[in-house]
């Protein structure tokens, strides 16, 4: 019986000719997907599981590669709230921005190459000028993200020696980044001083050794202890290390380069605060509240910062032309009171409340009577948070809209929604579908209001 269940199975070259002639994709993709798909069939009928007929078969192998066809990295409406998603990329990019970009990019570029002497140039120099000024470091350099930034400074700066940190800052990232792991692997050995709530400046002292090379302190931008608690600051953690020759490394997470309180934001860690403490290497994301590219920035001390720049490691994590300049145009945008409004991360972050809910409104106001009932849509207050691990003490303040549809499951409206073009993503919650508009950008409300008139009642 299974064997003639086998003979349902089509071609390759049947499949191939079944192939509409506007899909163009090189023949050995398409061959390649094929085989994926028989040999999935393959199995199915081996654990009984197969019903299809062969026309069946060759209909959906063909509808599989009609989807493959297309870009599969595609922009989409941004539901969740979570301004600084890393499922969708982190910090949101300006079109206009990214325009203004690409015009400097068509073409060659002078990436490594000085215009002024005709000789070999350095990429870092397009920022280091830029970083010095926002932060008041020495000198600054930027790898591909923070996780490379971490583990070349420790290599560079304490590999075969110890590195002294508190128990209270062995902070979790998503992507299962660990400072225990990133210390091993840099070639350092951890020494971890106090407890999880308190740490003294005796356990730093008493820890330091002959092979002490590094006193790290890491700040804990994804979660806060409270209670009973101490901390050394970095004043102290700095005085110790110049005292006992020993440098200190401060590792932000996140990175804010502007007064976020100011903005309205909860208040976080200063760039500008921590080197003014004199901490002698600094590391920090470019792209969670500085809006800008992944990358991981490098700041301090210019001793310290030439010998990482120098680090053979550095040319694996370094950064290509087009994050270097989106960076350069990301921090032109910084300003002394604030961000340019084309740095959409901040412009979302920072939107008001009373904003989004005209939003909301005008979504309503656009849709019948009829629609409205039958998926029980409701303007309804939010909080969200800012997300990848940046402010988590406080929740923003939103608006959202709560679907509860009288004829459909929750689940499947936001399958339909999540299947539509473009995609709209949000979240399910006590039995009801929400969208919340924080990190819906402004030019999307009028697709987010095509998408809901598309759902079918």
């Amino acid at each position: 019986m299974t064997q003639n269940i086998y003979k349902n199975l089509p071609s390759v070259s049947e499949v191939l000719a079944a192939i509409p002639k506007e899909i163009q994709l090189h023949q050995r993709v398409l061959t390649t997907i094929i085989d994926g798909e028989i040999a999935s069939f393959r199995q199915d009928i081996k654990f009984e599981k197969m019903t299809q007929s062969r026309q069946d078969i060759i209909r959906s192998i063909v509808n599989k590669i009609r989807r493959l066809s297309s870009p599969s990295m595609i922009s989409l409406i941004n539901g969740t709230g979570v301004v600084l998603h890393t499922g969708f990329g982190r910090a949101p990019q300006s079109g206009k921005v990214l325009r203004r970009v690409a015009k400097r990019l068509e073409g060659f570029v002078n990436l490594e190459f000085d215009l002024e002497t005709g000789k070999r140039g350095e990429r870092q120099h397009h920022l280091e000028l830029l970083l010095r000024a926002l932060t008041g470091a020495e000198l600054g350099i930027m790898v591909n993200n923070n996780a490379a930034a971490v583990l070349l400074s420790l290599n560079t700066i304490a590999e075969g020696k110890e590195v002294v940190v508190s128990r209270g800052q062995q902070v979790e990232i998503g992507g299962s980044f660990r400072i225990p792991d990133i210390i091993a692997k840099s070639g350092c050995k951890m020494v971890e001083v106090g407890t999880t709530n308190r740490t003294h400046l005796a356990d730093y002292e008493s820890a330091i050794t002959e092979n002490t090379g590094l006193l790290l302190w890491v700040h804990t931008s994804n979660y806060i202890v409270e209670g009973f608690t101490k901390e050394v600051s970095l004043k102290e953690l700095v005085d110790l290390g110049k005292r006992k020759n020993i440098p200190v490394m401060a590792d932000l997470g996140s990175g804010a380069l502007i007064d976020l309180h100011a903005q309205g934001l909860p208040a976080d860690v200063p760039v500008h605060d921590v080197v003014d403490a004199n901490v002698d290497i600094v590391t920090f994301s470019g792209d969670k509240l500085l809006g800008g590219p992944q990358a991981g920035l490098t700041i301090g001390k210019s001793s310290y910062l030439k010998r990482i720049f120098a680090n053979p490691l550095y040319r694996a994590v370094r950064c290509d032309k087009m994050c270097v300049a989106l960076m350069e145009e990301t921090l032109r945008m910084v300003q002394s009171d604030g961000m340019e409004k084309d740095n959409l991360t901040h412009e979302l972050l920072t939107v008001k409340v009373s904003t989004l809910r005209r939003r909301g409104e005008r979504i309503i106001a656009s849709l019948t009577k009829k629609r409205i009932s039958a998926l029980n849509i409701q303007i309804i207050d939010s909080h969200v948070e800012a997300g990848s691990g940046s402010l988590p003490v406080e929740t923003l303040p939103s608006i959202a809209l709560k679907f509860q549809p009288k004829t459909q499951k929750v689940t499947d409206l936001s399958r339909a929604f999540r299947k539509g073009n473009p995609p709209v993503v949000g979240y399910i919650s006590e039995r009801a579908f929400y969208v919340d508009l924080k990190a819906v950008l402004p030019k999307q409300i009028s697709q987010f209001i095509t998408r809901i008139k598309a759902i079918t009642l």
